[in-house]
């Protein structure tokens, strides 16, 4: 399981470093500057979610109770359904992809509350 949330991680943070670079010389300009600070946004959750995920791939290397791994699944699914619908908002000028965001934002919240309970429940 370590596996996946270090490749997962790694992955989620190169292209956050990609999406950051795309609206700071990309988009500035083309945008708003509100659409492009909600890009931005997206950017920087996205970021870190994929150092969170690469804490929950050393945890899951120490034995991790499942709570963690749901944790890391919660982290995943929260970059693509919050930082995916804030990047489409912005690409696709699509307001209604605001209101699936909170979701991605339920799912953040979700995972670091499992983390914390996984890592209580561990003895870390």
């Amino acid at each position: 399981m370590s596996r996946l949330f270090f490749i997962a991680g790694a992955l989620a943070a190169g292209i956050a470093v990609v999406a950051g670079a795309f609206g700071a010389h990309g988009l500035e300009g083309r945008v708003s500057p509100n659409r492009l600070e909600t890009f931005k946004t997206g950017v920087t959750y996205q970021m870190y979610h994929a150092l969170a995920l690469l804490f929950v791939g050393w945890a899951a290397l120490q034995g991790s109770s499942g709570a963690v791994t749901w944790a890391g699944y919660a982290f995943i699914l929260g970059i693509v359904i919050f930082s995916g619908s804030l990047y489409l908002l912005v690409l696709t000028d699509t307001g209604w992809l605001g209101a699936i965001t909170p979701i991605g934002g339920v799912a953040f919240i979700a995972g670091w509350v499992l983390l914390a309970w996984g890592m209580f429940r561990q003895g870390l």
